[in-house]
């Protein structure tokens, strides 16, 4: 008798997500060749994050930003404004290059949909930054001090009311709506659905529509991008992505100067309001996870580096509640990816405390030779190849130093070569030295 997906292990549920993205549905690959080279890659993937002695060799990954449009000869604002250009672009760069897994092409965004709702979270090419140059978020307090409880007791509605009226221009009148909740017997109905009739809201819903076809041609892009390169035997890295209830807080609804204040003024409020995010951060990974049949869920890692917060504070604020997260994709058979921008020497030990083969971690500046000594019989680790090498280094000097973490972290598996931090702007002649060296060089003996 089939054993229902709660009665599983953890093991089996791993398996049965990692299954399905070795024989994705639907997808017909352009020849048997590139069905082979397709279950390779993932298998070697595979292979790293359960913490295989002998894979065939080290996986190379690159988690590129804005990097295919430059070797393209584009600027970042054409490919957010020209969707054929982005497919271009993307296809090119993956084709070229031909490393273990791409993330798609979702990173540069749809420039034209944060047009229609007047965006104010970021400024983008073009639109606050130059049209060659990336994004960039403008910090604020979008969630004032005092609407802890509001977030904590109603955080749709809160979103819905209070915070997107605040950092999308055109939703502003949404800020007119009560709570769903307040929609019960008869009598509460009209009062309730009035503000919908404001001419100001209709407006805000017609806009939210046009958005809506805008996300929805841009989502065609990626989804028809991501069956290309799977046909031709290239996985997408990520299935899934989520946050840090730390960093969901801290990046882009207190801000980074309002929840460090919190954590001094009302640490109270702040461990509860961590809480109560906990559970969509969670949700969020497992449910795209799972409608992509990918098991991989991206966390990018802010607020948690060393010397952001104390140890006490890491362990008290960041941890307890990011733990859970990873915990909630691990139940659901998801592989969280924390990719740590910024150094996380002194969060080793705290962070080891995970089932082995479980999760993967990719470093930016972190000491590689210290993360595989405490890590390393428990989760795969990646990265540390640094940027600023990619960008004004030689080809040789990419090699060396892609040798050294090879020898020192990549030896008996668990290791993923990947770049430390997000890739704009780098020499086109360094990443194909970092990609074909770890394919000729990091060869495991059997």
């Amino acid at each position: 008798m089939e054993k229902k997906w709660e009665d599983l292990s953890l093991d089996e549920k791993q398996e049965e997500m990692f299954r399905g993205w070795l024989s994705p549905q639907g997808v017909k690959f352009a020849s048997p060749q590139a069905e082979k080279s397709y279950k390779e890659r993932v298998t070697r993937i595979k292979d790293a994050i359960q913490l295989k002695k002998v894979p065939d060799r080290v996986p190379v990954v690159l988690a590129v930003g804005f990097f295919p449009a430059f070797y393209s000869g584009l600027t970042p604002r054409e490919v957010m404004y020209d969707y054929d250009k982005l497919y271009m672009a993307w296809k090119k760069y993956v084709l070229d290059f031909e490393p273990d897994a791409h993330i798609g092409c979702f990173v540069p965004g749809p420039g034209r949909l944060f047009d229609i709702l007047d965006y104010k979270l970021y400024a983008w090419p073009g639109h606050g930054t130059a049209p060659s140059t990336s994004y960039q978020c403008l910090e604020g307090e979008y969630v004032k001090a005092d609407e802890y409880d509001d977030l904590i007791h109603d955080p749709s509605g809160f979103f819905r009311s209070v915070y997107l009226p605040r950092i999308f221009g055109a939703l502003e009148p949404f800020k007119q709506f009560t709570p769903l909740t307040d929609i019960l017997e008869i009598v509460f109905v009209g009062g309730n659905i009035l503000p919908y009739g404001l001419p100001d809201v209709q407006a805000a819903v017609g806009t939210l529509l046009q958005a809506g076809s805008e996300a929805l041609k841009w989502g065609g892009v990626l989804g028809a991008f991501d069956k290309e390169m799977m046909e031709a035997g290239f996985p997408n890295f990520f299935g899934g992505a989520t946050k840090a209830p730390f960093d969901t807080i801290g990046d882009t609804l207190r801000g980074t100067r309002g929840i460090m204040l919190d954590i001094y003024r009302q640490p109270d409020k702040l461990l509860e309001a961590l809480e109560a995010v906990t559970p969509l951060m969670i949700k969020m990974g497992v449910s795209s996870s799972k409608r992509s049949g990918n098991p991989i869920v991206f966390i990018p890692l802010h607020k948690g580096a060393d010397g952001f917060l104390s140890d006490e504070q890491y362990k008290t604020f960041y941890w307890p509640t990011f733990r859970k997260v990873l915990m909630g994709l691990i139940n659901e058979g998801c592989v969280p990816f924390s990719y740590v921008e910024g150094g996380y020497n002194s969060r080793l030990e705290i962070i080891k405390d995970l089932p082995k083969g479980k999760a993967m971690w990719a470093f930016d500046l972190t000491d590689m030779t210290k993360a595989k000594e405490i890590l390393g019989g428990s989760a795969c680790i990646g990265g540390n190849m640094p940027i600023a090498l990619l960008s004004i280094g030689t080809p040789q000097e990419v090699k060396d130093y892609a040798k050294k973490l090879i020898d020192t972290v990549g030896k008996d598996g668990g290791y993923m070569m990947i770049n430390g931090a997000v890739i704009d702007e780098a020499k086109p002649e360094n990443i194909k030295a970092m990609i074909d060296f770890t394919k000729e060089y990091g060869v495991y003996r059997k």
